[in-house]
């Protein structure tokens, strides 16, 4: 297996500077970065982000390590440093972009290439699910807009005019790539954000709701996923992939199992990525007491429906897909639950009230009970901890 691993290598570096010696990397923003973590440049209504399509590996909870796809953050770094920076970096979950109603936003895609199978070819995009594109080139939807060949750059350009809780994935071989792990969080903050309203001394708010009845504290978004083993393994051993037979037995939140759910750094690194960071996000959760919490909850699974509930702290739900909770004469329709139930392309946006809770973890998990552990393993699970202090 190691020898198969260092031919694949060797091919895929010959391939790759092959291509980029005539690459067309390409970053395209009109104005000068100057926070590559936020994309905010000098010109305070745009924002700037370059992810990298590619591919990589990620570690499981019960120490099982994975092939994966994915998108890196490869914001600021120099056009002919992307290809070097990009490959074998692929994040699970993807870099999640957060972005400001009313900001001019322009997102470049770049595609790397991928290093451990260079006899694939594939081309790449970026699908803003729930997103009202002005036009459909920017939409990912391979058959009637843009996608992205290795070795080139594409720039999608957004004005987000609507908050919420959104999410993004590659809309290319779109079941292969998203079971494969090229998806992320994403979402919108409102322009009401700053305004103090009946008391909201945050000045958060998850909608414009003009009311302050959507006014948090902290937010934390939380991505559901899960992976089929079998279609990795398969896939980096160059095999059939089993589509009609695919079968999660790793969900996850934020590309992780419990316990590293609670772990705040980013998992260590891993040989097999050449020491590049794969699983960055956390999905521990910190507040104070009397705090409200704004779980930005998705779902990109590609195999079944996951039921999440917080034991012990009542849900309020505010948002649904990315709309407030709100009928046509302005009445809230807001609704307490003790859990929420999402498929695949749906997010929640909920709101947990702290005060009068003792300080302590809290548990959020699945209620679906065999998906608190990898098969018969104790570790693993889509399961996380609410720490309040």
């Amino acid at each position: 297996m190691k020898t198969k691993r260092i031919l694949i290598l060797f091919i895929s570096f010959i391939l790759l500077k092959a291509y980029h010696s005539e690459a067309a990397i390409l970053t395209q923003c009109p104005a000068t970065i100057l926070d590559p973590v936020t994309g905010q440049t000098d010109n305070p209504a745009v924002i700037c982000k370059h992810i990298a399509a590619g591919d990589g590996f990620a570690k499981m909870a019960d120490g099982r390590v994975l092939y994966i796809f994915g998108f890196s953050d490869v914001t600021g770094v120099d056009d002919d440093m992307v290809m070097d920076k990009g490959m074998l970096a692929a994040n699970f979950p993807a870099p999640t972009l957060k972005f400001p109603e009313g900001k001019k936003v322009y997102l470049t895609l770049s595609n790397v290439g991928m290093v451990m199978r260079p006899d694939l070819f594939d081309p790449h995009s970026v699908h803003w699910h729930g997103f009202a594109n002005a036009a459909p080139i920017f939409d990912g939807e391979p058959m009637a807009s843009a996608t992205i060949n290795m070795g080139s750059s594409f720039t999608y350009y957004y004005e987000p005019v609507d908050p919420g809780t959104y999410m993004y994935h590659c809309h290319v071989e779109a079941t292969e790539h998203m079971q494969m792990g090229m998806l992320g969080n994403l979402y919108v903050t409102p322009l009401q954000d700053g305004l103090v309203i009946n008391g909201c001394t945050s000045a958060k708010y998850a909608y414009n709701d003009g009311d302050g009845s959507t006014c948090y504290d902290i937010d934390f978004p939380l991505q559901i996923h899960a992976f089929d083993s079998n279609f990795h393994e398969k896939h980096i051993n160059i095999q059939p992939l089993p589509f009609a037979m695919m079968k999660d037995d790793y969900p996850m939140l934020n590309g992780r199992g419990y316990p590293d759910t609670v772990n705040p750094a980013p998992l260590p690194t891993l040989q097999e990525n050449g020491g590049k960071v794969s699983q960055p996000v956390s999905s521990l959760i910190t507040a104070t007491q009397g705090q409200k919490i704004l779980l930005r909850i998705s779902s990109l699974s590609t195999v079944e429906y996951y039921t999440l509930t917080v034991a012990g702290i009542p849900m309020k739900v505010v948002g649904k897909d990315a709309r407030l909770l709100r009928s046509t004469d302005g009445q809230n329709l807001y609704y307490n639950t003790n859990s929420v139930t999402l498929g695949g392309g749906e997010s929640y946006d909920v709101i947990l009230d702290t005060s009068g809770l003792q300080p302590g973890t809290y548990m959020l998990y699945t209620t679906n009970l065999h998906n608190l552990s990898n098969g018969p393993e104790d570790f693993g699970g889509m399961m996380t901890e609410i720490i309040i202090q």
